[in-house]
């Protein structure tokens, strides 16, 4: 967004606006979203592009099931990679397209860092992949929704959002039957004043501007929103109270909050219903910089094959949240459409990862380039799940002891950047990350990969989506396992 276009959006924004962003403010949730730490510039941005598009931010920066791999429509300009699927791949018997990795720069004042005394203290949380583990093959999806230049999405899904909100609505005892969906489309007041705006400045509103991003059921206390990623929010009015015996409070300790993820558990269990095996993801546990830790309540369905596995736990999740009284007051469920599914590619080991990473190829947020391998402290695998991703496929995200000038006040804390490489084998990538040595600068993607097996002389790459660059990262709480910690400059 450029400066006169961002004073133009500051103008469009009323007391109204202000008093709901305030209000979001006071009910700030536990475990403090990646974004929320970029700082407040990043929050009035985000205020600022929502005024003039009417863009309703994703709370993942993401049902979804594992689908049953149907046949991958190629769209057009879309080339497949070979005739056959690799040797010893367990993908679908049509040709693997070839993936175009999108710009990954992150747009805000922020890096990708955990900190914490010592690395031991830093987990994976629950997921299910380890180094032990040989992963051949994972799935590459394509995302359903794309943006234009405003932020506006298409793709979205009106009958899958009902399906979820209805859904949702069930397992928590609300009557379906007679309770109503509503939406949040404005009203006449609001699109006329927004009109008038747009006039004054010689312009039209444009086109779908004033759709619904929406649904909402609310009843008994209860309010249900389902956005167009599929994530329902889940809001409770008043906040529930916990037994006096359980602490769900920002500095409860690991055993604490799994005392009361147990206790929310069987009092939501209807929410869980779906899973075979539920299991708790507790996140990071990463520090704040006055070395405070925090641990998430998350669930994710632990059965069926590690394949199963994974992709659940980066996509299929429900949250608990509590306030600052310790009381329940919001919960999620994280439900992304997953049905274009691209492919099964086979993915590269730890080492090739390595590689790669010590040579350069690789995406960070991180102002510290080309890491030395002595630096690198852990690594484990993930998807990058943002809603403005293209394409949704697996990352080796390393993490790297940054130099002392990176750590806060407390020099004792250290510092723990993250890397990305694509764990996909890069014969099907037709631009593998470069690091551009800019902060902030995430990762360009310009490096030409090796063709992948059996590809005809001339065969064109195939681009997936066109994405209008990442917008300011809303405030609110996200899902993507790739970005669980954010440091910002200014408190180191």
């Amino acid at each position: 967004m450029r400066t006169e276009q961002l004073s133009d959006a500051m103008e469009y924004l009323d007391e109204e606006l202000i008093r709901e962003a305030e209000e979001a403010r006071s009910h700030a949730v536990r475990r403090r979203p990646a974004w929320q730490r970029w700082g407040a510039l990043a929050a009035c941005l985000a205020v600022a592009v929502f005024a003039v598009s009417r863009f309703e931010p994703p709370y993942r920066d993401m049902p979804g099931q594992m689908p049953g791999e149907p046949p991958y429509q190629f769209m057009p300009g879309e080339k497949p990679s070979s005739d056959v699927p690799p040797p010893g791949s367990d993908g679908p018997s049509q040709p693997l397209p070839l993936i175009t990795i999108q710009d990954m720069g992150v747009g805000a004042m922020g890096y990708e860092g955990y900190l914490a005394y010592d690395f031991s203290e830093l987990g994976s949380g629950a997921n299910p992949w380890t180094q032990e583990e040989t992963v051949e093959s994972l799935p590459v999806y394509k995302n359903p929704l794309s943006y234009d230049e405003m932020y506006r999405v298409s793709g979205a899904d009106q009958d899958k959002m009902k399906a979820l909100l209805l859904d949702v609505a069930g397992k928590l005892g609300l009557d379906t039957q007679t309770t109503p969906v509503t939406d949040n489309a404005p009203t006449e007041d609001y699109k006329k004043a927004i009109t008038e705006k747009f006039a004054a400045v010689g312009d039209e509103v444009p086109e779908g501007y004033f759709d619904p991003t929406t649904l909402i059921m609310e009843a008994d206390g209860i309010k249900i929103e389902v956005d167009q990623t599929l994530t329902a929010r889940i809001d409770f009015d008043p906040a529930v109270e916990l037994p006096d015996t359980i602490t769900f409070t920002y500095n409860a300790s690991r055993e604490e909050m799994a005392e009361a993820a147990s206790w929310l558990s069987e009092q939501y269990g209807g929410l869980l219903s779906d899973m075979a095996e539920p299991v708790l993801d507790q996140g990071m546990a990463d520090r704040n910089i006055y070395g405070e830790r925090s641990f998430d309540v998350e669930y994710f369905d632990g059965g069926g094959s590690l394949k199963q596995q994974i992709i659940n736990y980066n996509f299929n999740r429900v949250a608990f949240y509590n306030d600052d009284d310790g009381k329940l007051f919001l919960a999620r469920v994280y439900a992304p459409d997953l049905s274009q599914v691209m492919g099964n590619y086979p993915i590269i080991t730890v080492e090739e990862a390595k590689e790669l990473l010590l040579a350069g190829n690789y995406a960070s947020s991180v102002p510290y380039d080309l890491p030395k391998a002595e630096e690198i402290a852990g690594v484990e695998l993930v998807y990058r799940t943002g809603s403005h991703e293209a394409v949704w496929l697996p990352y080796y995200r390393f993490l790297v002891d940054l130099p002392e000038e990176y750590r806060p006040a407390d020099k004792t804390l250290r510092d723990y950047g993250a890397y990305y490489v694509p764990a996909v084998d890069g014969r099907y990538i037709t631009n593998m990350p470069t690091y551009d040595g800019s902060f902030n600068g995430g990762g360009t993607a310009v490096k030409k990969p090796d063709a992948p097996p059996e590809e005809e002389e001339g065969t064109e790459s195939a681009h997936i989506g066109e994405d209008p660059g990442e917008p300011t990262p809303p405030m609110e709480e996200s899902q993507d396992r790739s970005m669980e910690g954010v440091v910002v400059p200014g408190q180191k």
